[in-house]
Order: C-alpha cells, then structure tokens, then sequence
C-alpha cells in the first residue's frame, strides 16, 4: 500500500491525478530515441506557423504587443531553439565516451545522458509563449514527461498555449494545468524531478525550498538591475538606438531589458540627445503619436501599472528630469517610453528592477564607481557594456560579475542557442537553451564497464602484505 504524505494530500485530487499518469508514463518516454521525440518537436513547429496569427492575437488581447513583437520575441526564439534542438539532438543523446586513469586499465567508461522524469515548468508572463515553450522544448528533447504552468496574467496566450499542446502531445506525455497562484503552490509539493522557474526572486525562492524537500532539480531564471554600461570611447550614436530598442521592447517588461545606464560625464548629453531622437523614430515625435502608436505594448495589469508609475513620480519629486516621455494613461494601462536624467543611486528608481518603461540614466567620472555600483546591486541577470576599449570591457569582465554580457549592443545573447543562458546568484540558478538546455532537464550517468582483466583483485583485502604495498605504490603515482 502506498504511503500518502501530508504534502501530497493538500494536493487538490486533479493536480495528483495529471502526475500520476505523466509518472507512469515516464519510463516509456525514457526509451524513446531522437527520431521520436524530433517528430513530437516536429508537429510542434508545424502548428506553431500554421497558428502564428492565433498566437499574436491572443498577445494582443492580453497586452497589446505589437505582431512584430510577436515573431521578434516570442516565435523566432522559438524556432531557433527548434532547428537548434533539430540538429544536435541525436549527438547529445549518444552516451559520450571519456578517458580514465592508468589503475582502470581493462575498462571503459562513459556518460550517459538520461532524462530527469517528470518536470515542472512554471512560465511567467511577460513572454508567455516564448518562456513557456523554449524550457518544454528542452525537457521534450531530454525525453522527459512535463507539466506546463503559464501565467494567469495572460489568459489568452495560456488559452492558446493549452489548444496547441493538446493537438500535440498525448496527456500523459506533456500536461498543460491553469490557474493561479494557489495552483502553483499546490504543484510545489508533488515530487517533480526537476523544477523549472522563471520569475522573480521571492517566488524563485519558494520554488528552491520545494525542490529541496523533494531533493530534485532545480533551474531558475529570475532578473534583476541589468546596467548599462556607456564610457568615453562608445559610439554614442548606436548605443542610444540600441538601449532604446532593448529598453522599450515589450514596455521595458523584459528580464534582460537594461534597468538604468551609467554614463562618462562627457558623453551624458550627447547619449541623452541621442536616446531623445531614437524614442522619436520608433515611437513617434509627440506624445499623441506614441500613445497611439500600434508598435508599443502596455503594462500587464493594473497593478503593475500603479508600481511603475509610482516610481516614476516619486523619482522626479526627488529630482529626476524627465527627458523624454512621461506621460500615462491609467484607462489603458498606458506608460510613455520615458527616459530620466538627473537620477542618483538614491532614487527611488533605483531601488528595485523596474520593469517597465521607464530609463535613468546616471552619469559617472570613473569606472571604480560604476564597479562598486554593480557590485553592490547584486548579480545581474544581463550586463551591457558600450566601449572600444578592451582593457575597459575586460576590467568589467573580470570585476563584476553577471549571468550574461553583451558588448555594443543589448539582450543579443537571448537569442543564440549556442550559449547558455541563465543567471547567478539572485538573477538565477542553471542555464538552459541548446546543448544547455538537454543537460538542464538531463542527468549525466556514470557508467564504467569492466572488460575481462582486471586488477581489482590486487587491492582485495586482507590489507597486509602485497595488497598494502601496492596501495601505497598506487598512491605515489599522483603524489
């Protein structure tokens, strides 16, 4: 008879039954070679361009993002990760042969990548196809069973999300649940072998605490204050359009967006100026061009609404000076592209990760000042570096530390699957996309095979005599 802990009877009874039968069905989908879990992947891609239109309306009806927004962000990556996965999978999967020291003579050894079983993927809602079917993806090619969680912010991607998946997998395969937080909390306390989180620190903490008393897996992909690093020898000109660009993709709402820019004293107006014209081409030169421009998205909710737009006005009653922007609208969750001068490390902007679309922008005499700023903010998730200087971008490589860096540009490393992508510290744990990914949902397996000599025997005990010399002998070889 099978022990019902007390975790596992807080577990509402359709929640433990969507396990039960993904858990059943593990140790088949375990056997199943890269032909088969390519056709799943296949059928995926197939869908997913036949229903492309589906997926940006449903992005439109949950927060205007704009259709080419919709490829850019949330299809592309997609499949990239999808042709990536295509290509690769077959060798990942092949058990990896590795060397072994002279006392293993007569053996051979191995890695073998093996799936994890049954995995947990909690999706958040800024990105809510793209950050939902990217880890699945993964955890698909691994040959794991999956539970997927998207955001209930979104309903109507999560809607589309649960219509694709289930013309896709069969149900004990991948298993798509809805809800709200309360049904986050009770898949927190089913044993998945691995958990996979992406959102914010606090709620990112809760999910390492569940993996901890399951002793499962874990990967978290959090955020944090991305900086923005601008010195005396940057191309001004191309890092105002680039910051803009990386800035108010989604209304700033964007883990890897830039937070804030540091800026060389000597370069600050000529950035400004430059940040002032770019928000201008993209958006509109007035402020009722951009409200109504069809390229810009809002804020997800009311509530995120209010936070952004608190900061905002408590940081120009501190003395921040509105460059660019400013405006709101509260009926449609409407902030302006906003860019703020005049911001100290004091400011209320300052204070936590803004997501959103709002930009301060420090000015700064020497990078040992910047240095201590990044440092004392914690470990971003991204850090962007704008020099044509080496010694300068190696200083901030080897000095600071974050789960990615792009030089001259921004959020680029998002999009190449040949990287891993994830955070450190309080930006996150693990990596994932490409090969990163498949070890993320996989575990690496040991595996020695004894050929038909071997000299273990030598070391049998009773340990005198011979046994207890050759030991002695064997450890002088790697004294």
């Amino acid at each position: 008879m099978r022990v019902v802990s007390v975790e596992e009877a807080l577990v509402p009874g359709d929640l433990q039954a969507v396990f039960d039968r993904l858990q059943a069905r593990r140790w088949e989908l375990a056997k199943t070679g890269p032909k088969e879990r390519l056709a799943r992947l296949e059928k995926l891609k197939a869908l997913l361009l036949e229903r492309r239109e589906e997926l940006a309306d449903a992005l439109h009806e949950d927060f205007h993002k704009p259709p080419a927004e919709v490829e850019a962000t949330e299809i592309l990556p997609v499949l990239l990760e999808l042709a990536h996965v295509q290509k690769h999978l077959k060798a990942w999967m092949k058990p990896r042969k590795v060397g072994a020291p002279l006392l293993l003579a007569g053996t051979k050894s191995e890695v073998h990548p093996e799936p994890k079983g049954v995995v947990l993927i909690l999706a958040p809602w800024n990105y809510p196809f793209h950050l939902l079917v990217s880890p699945l993806v993964a955890a698909v090619a691994a040959g794991n069973a999956v539970v997927c969680k998207p955001s209930e912010k979104t309903p109507g991607t999560a809607r589309f999300i649960a219509q694709l998946l289930r013309d896709v997998f069969p149900q004990d395969e991948v298993a798509l649940v809805e809800g709200g937080p309360e049904v986050g909390e009770a898949l927190l306390r089913l044993p998945f072998d691995h958990f996979f989180f992406t959102g914010g620190p606090r709620v990112g903490r809760r999910v390492m605490e569940a993996a901890a008393r399951h002793l499962a897996g874990v990967t978290l992909e959090l955020g944090g204050k991305s900086p923005v690093i601008v010195d005396a020898s940057a191309d001004v000109d191309a890092a105002a359009e680039r910051i803009v660009w990386g800035k108010f993709l989604n209304a700033g709402q964007t883990c890897i967006a830039p937070d804030h820019v540091w800026v060389h004293a000597s370069k600050e107006e000529a950035l400004l100026a430059g940040m002032k014209a770019a928000l201008e081409r993209f958006y509109g030169k007035t402020e009722e061009a951009r409200r109504a421009t069809p390229d810009f998205c809002r804020m997800v909710d009311d509530g995120a609404f209010k936070r952004v737009r608190g900061l905002l006005d408590e940081s120009v009653t501190q003395g921040a000076r509105v460059v660019a922007g400013g405006g709101v609208h509260a009926e449609t969750r409407y902030i302006a592209p906003t860019v703020l001068a005049d911001v100290t490390p004091e400011s209320a902007v300052m204070d936590e990760e803004i997501f959103g679309p709002l930009l301060p922008v420090l000015r700064f005499e020497s990078l040992d000042e910047v240095v201590t700023h990044v440092r004392a903010g914690g470990k971003p998730l991204a850090m962007y570096v704008f020099s044509h200087e080496e010694a300068t971008v190696e200083r901030l490589l080897k000095e600071t530390s974050a789960g990615g860096t792009v030089v001259n540009n921004v959020v680029l490393h998002n999009v190449n699957p040949h990287l891993p992508f994830g955070g450190i510290g309080q930006s996150g744990l693990g990596a994932y996309h490409g090969e990163a990914g498949f070890k993320a949902f996989s575990h690496e397996r040991a595996v020695v095979r004894q050929g038909r000599t071997a000299f273990t025997n030598l070391f049998f005990p009773p340990y005198r005599g011979k046994a207890q010399r050759l030991a002695r002998l064997a450890s002088k070889l790697f004294e």
